[in-house]
């Protein structure tokens, strides 16, 4: 019986561990994101280096992780490097995109990259939608169109890195719950 609670609590050690490994790399790539240079003909286009956390706790922990670790990781990142109103914008747009990903995956019809561009495009969609709702008017769904094409091409880009990742880190790493 003893050997059962110490397997538990070693368990438990080891998903926060995973779980602290995915936030600290998540705010690493916030801040590297931030850092980079307004190359993009798209204003507010971001590459989602953030994703690829995602991605992994998806692939690796499980649907519970994959929501917890982004809605974790766009609190702690708002806090630090954002405020308020972008906090809203980016919960509309992880939670819909992690939402949407989950789905995708589950069918198990879909790649990586699939289903991370999915998710890079149903973060624009969350993110427009606050916004029609904040400015009240429906004007700026126009740029969704925008936002689209760029989520696409960043969504398969951070399904590659993503997919890669997920194939090379050893699975004891993350414990799926």
């Amino acid at each position: 019986m003893k050997t059962r609670k110490t397997n538990n609590r070693s368990g438990l050690a080891l998903r926060a561990a995973g779980y602290g490994i995915l936030i600290a790399l998540a705010l690493a790539l916030s801040y590297l994101e931030a850092q980079l240079p307004v190359f993009f003909a798209v204003p507010g286009m971001k590459l989602g280096l953030t994703n690829i956390v995602v991605l992994l706790a998806l692939y690796r922990m499980g649907n519970v992780s994959a929501m917890s670790v982004n809605v974790l990781r766009i609190v702690l990142v708002s806090l630090l490097f954002g405020g308020f109103s972008p906090m809203l914008y980016s919960l509309a747009g992880g939670m819909l995109s992690t939402a949407v990903m989950m789905l995708l995956k589950k069918t198990g019809r879909f790649s990586v990259i699939a289903v991370s561009i999915a998710g890079g495009v149903s973060h624009n969609i969350g993110q427009i939608l606050v916004a029609v709702l904040v400015l009240n008017t429906a004007g700026i769904a126009w740029y969704l169109a925008v936002l689209w094409i760029t989520g696409m091409i960043t969504g398969a880009l951070i399904g590659l890195l993503g997919g890669l990742l997920i194939k090379r880190l050893p699975e004891t790493i993350f414990e799926k719950q």
